[in-house]
């Protein structure tokens, strides 16, 4: 059978041998175009808001360098491929044959609150607000924190398979696209679309659910050269690791709720673990968007994995995008925000 993919052209190493080389296609960077309302620009990627800012239909759609919009889980390609046009060569793209670089969709900057996130269970997928009980959801500033610690977000074309048992934590996973945390100096925007190096995977076990939680950089960052492994991160940035863990341990307490738990004795997994774990959800979106799993609501439109029965057209892609509501002015948010909480 033929893949599902087209994984970017020479940055594919022996260690990722296994990945498929067909499918859907990189947009790749073009001639600048007319700066659009409401749009902004990322690597390769516009971006277009919808609705007012804080407001539970606020969304951030996604669209080609040609203007054609798309899924960021879908549509944007697992491995990224190397800036052209004088940015970054083909060659320098992959460092050795042991590195690859992942698209990562950036969905929360470092110190902010708001839990954005990319919308599995709507047409094209965008980044909107999470709501719990009727309410915007925003992550408490845990002391000494402010929000989220690092750039938070997700790989695309992965899938966290809620019908798959993990053999180490015998934990199911938690249905979405796998999360990263880019441990870089850039503060990112909500929908920017970055290329990260993989550094190691912590298990995090999220209310019985396997929620991992991918340690990257971004690869444009100063940092990105001399951090190449878990311990480079332990040796170089000390106390970030363990404040990583506390983070992830207690930012539901505030809520009410309980500690999260992890696997392997809280400890982090090194790239070559979490590159093999990044390659099984992989798998495990393949098999969603190509209907050989339950797809557990998972909108699975397309506007370009080959193969795939779920694919529309860019007609139908512009229609989605044209029903939602036009952008608004943002809305005020709550004091209580910026409150700090000591657990």
């Amino acid at each position: 059978m033929s893949p599902l993919l087209r994984l970017a052209t020479g940055a594919l190493p022996t260690l990722l041998g296994t990945f498929s080389a067909c499918g859907n296609r990189l947009a790749r960077q073009s001639a600048a175009v007319p700066h659009l309302l409401n749009c902004r620009k990322t690597m390769h990627y516009q971006t277009e808001e919808r609705g007012s800012p804080n407001s539970p239909d606020y969304r951030i759609y996604f669209k080609t360098s040609e203007g054609k919009y798309i899924s960021p889980f879908h549509d944007i390609p697992l491995l990224a491929e190397a800036e052209k046009d004088g940015h970054m060569s083909a060659k320098r793209a992959k460092k050795n044959e042991s590195e690859v670089l992942f698209n990562m969709v950036v969905e929360v900057p470092r110190w902010s609150n708001a839990k954005m996130e990319i919308a599995t269970k709507e047409r094209l997928n965008p980044i909107k607000q999470d709501v719990k009980k009727g309410k915007l959801r925003y992550v408490a500033n845990i002391f000494p924190h402010k929000g989220y610690i690092w750039n938070y977000g997700a790989i695309p074309q992965t899938w966290e398979d809620p019908n798959h048992k993990d053999k180490d934590t015998d934990c199911c996973g938690d249905n979405d696209p796998i999360d990263v945390c880019d441990l870089g100096s850039q503060v990112c925007s909500p929908g920017q679309v970055i290329r990260v190096k993989v550094l190691g995977i912590l298990a995090m076990i999220d209310e019985g659910e396997m929620d991992w939680k991918v340690i990257g950089i971004n690869a444009e960052d100063p940092d990105a050269q001399k951090l190449n492994c878990i311990d480079d991160v332990r040796k170089s940035r000390p106390g970030h690791l363990e404040a990583t863990v506390e983070w992830f341990k207690k930012y539901k307490v505030p809520d009410g709720k309980p500690e999260n738990q992890f696997g392997f004795n809280s400890e982090f997994k090194d790239k070559d673990f979490a590159v093999e774990i990044i390659k099984s959800t992989h798998e495990h979106w393949r098999a969603l968007m190509q209907k050989k799993s339950n797809s557990e609501g998972i909108e699975c439109k397309n506007v370009s994995c080959c193969e795939s029965p779920l694919q529309c057209s860019s007609d139908e892609a512009r229609d989605v995008v044209d029903s939602a509501p036009p952008k608004g002015q943002a809305l005020p948010v709550s004091s209580q925000v910026d409150k700090w909480h000591f657990v």
